[in-house]
């Protein structure tokens, strides 16, 4: 199969296009599909009261090694702590003795949610807003604090991995439509519209059962295909999350004219936001052991006025 070209990747964004479709304002995409009836009844599948974070640790051992962007793991400072108010460092506040500290961190380091603001196609973004609309104070459309309250529904894990019988897919390996159907069918759940569909891999939990993230963060991974994005348009899902960096297959089936082709066509021209670096271990143990593969989800993110990314830490609750 001949590897996809420019040409080819901007022929799917205007065809996917969902620019308008709730307005020339707008700055939910596709989010605007979860109703507050979806909520009830998302809300309606906590049978167990289980609950399952899906967020890493936010620590110096994340998955960073400054493939992509010049990203790093989070730094974590202790600005007071108890040797301080043992050694007196407190006693200019009589009676008071704290710790206190900082984190500082690119807001994708680790699991995150991506802005709609987060990537461009052409000089655009979603909805047409000009890129330039991003500068150096931040998104002034499309920033990742408009999902404050909206970033909550009905999960859906799709176990590719365990469905394909391995405990990992190998890097490169492009999910399809077809196993994405087959998944669903094995599973016996339904992906309906405006859905958070959380796809496994296993590609997280073998890094950390190895001990090494090696190029996890902007190397190599299994991942959708470039197909899937007739999917993910046509099934109308509100989110699309995974344990990979970039959900994405890498190496891309792309000339050397195109990376990542598949956030060109799903953030900036579908309007749906990605959910990177789940972590989903007890979750996918959880759900083969009941056979239940949905759940209530909520993952609001941080309020970063004008961000185009925020770390999260994901709940499913069943």
């Amino acid at each position: 199969m001949p590897k996809l070209t420019k040409a080819d990747v901007l022929k799917k964004a205007e065809e996917l296009k969902n620019w308008g479709k709730w307005g020339p304002d707008d700055e939910l995409g596709v989010l605007n599909y979860v109703t507050p009836e979806d909520i009830v009844n998302a809300a309606r599948l906590v049978r167990k009261g289980k609950v399952f974070r899906l967020g890493l640790n936010l620590d110096e051992n994340g998955p960073q090694r400054g493939l992509f962007g010049g990203r790093w793991n989070p730094l974590h400072q202790m600005l007071a702590t108890g040797t301080d108010a043992v050694a007196g460092k407190h006693d200019v506040k009589p009676g008071l003795r704290f710790a206190d500290d900082a984190i500082n961190l690119p807001t994708q380091a680790a699991t995150q949610w991506d802005a709609l603001a987060h990537v461009f196609i052409g000089e655009q973004m979603w909805n047409g807003y000009p890129a330039t609309l991003v500068d150096c104070r931040g998104a002034h459309k499309n920033g990742i604090e408009k999902f404050a309250s909206k970033m909550v529904g009905r999960g859906v894990l799709l176990d590719v991995a365990r469905f394909k019988g391995v405990e990992c897919l190998q890097d490169g390996y492009g999910i399809t439509i077809a196993d994405l159907d087959a998944t669903a069918k094995a599973e016996g759940v339904e992906v309906k519209r405006g859905d958070f569909v959380i796809i496994r891999t296993g590609q997280m939990e073998d890094r950390l059962k190895s001990g090494e993230w090696g190029g996890y963060a902007g190397g190599d991974a299994p991942g959708l295909a470039f197909e899937t994005l007739d999917w993910i348009h046509a099934k109308q899902i509100a989110g699309i999350c995974s344990d990979t960096w970039g959900i994405e297959v890498r190496p891309n089936d792309t000339g050397p004219d195109v990376f990542q082709p598949w956030h060109w066509v799903t953030i900036p021209a579908i309007g749906i936001v990605h959910g990177e670096i789940f972590y989903l271990a007890e979750l996918a143990e959880d759900c083969a052991g009941d056979r239940v593969w949905e759940f209530f989800f909520c993952a609001p993110p941080l309020v970063i006025t004008g961000g185009t990314g925020s770390p999260i830490n994901p709940q499913a609750i069943k």
